[in-house]
């Protein structure tokens, strides 16, 4: 009965990837980009109690891993990586403020649940991946 939107399942991934990648890459550039803004970020992921390195590497994953759910490039990577650094935002910073409100973990769960569906659909249409590691064979 619903198969017709069997074929809308690529162009659906192919939103939520960009979607995705477009907030990653915004949250990652601040944490990146201005001049000892990932050192900060790094002290303040160090302070929640975890390495330092940590914040190194969540402010990285959101920015290349942003960029990387943009091209569709090693998607199934980036994606585990932003569920991963959204989970343990959820865990270290979101949950004890609730569900809803400032500092509320809802955001970073959406983000959470879009990232583990684009693990399970793949990229969808214009992706990198399909261009870089298709057989010889296929189109």
């Amino acid at each position: 009965m619903f198969s017709a939107f069997e074929t809308l399942r690529p162009a659906a991934a192919l939103v939520a990837r960009i979607v995705l990648g477009v907030i990653m890459v915004a949250h990652g550039a601040h944490k990146v980009f201005p001049r000892g803004a990932l050192y900060l970020f790094a002290q303040s992921v160090a302070h929640m109690g975890l390495p330092y390195w940590m914040g190194y590497l969540a402010a990285f994953t959101e920015l290349f891993g942003g960029v990387c759910l943009i091209l569709g490039l090693l998607l199934h990577l980036a994606a585990l990586g932003v569920a991963i650094d959204m989970a343990v935002a959820i865990l270290k910073v979101h949950l004890y403020h609730g569900l809803v409100g400032p500092q509320g973990f809802e955001f970073p769960l959406s983000l959470f649940a879009l990232a583990i569906v684009l693990l399970g659909t793949g990229p969808g249409h214009l992706a990198a991946d399909g261009y870089m590691f298709r057989s010889s064979g296929r189109r």
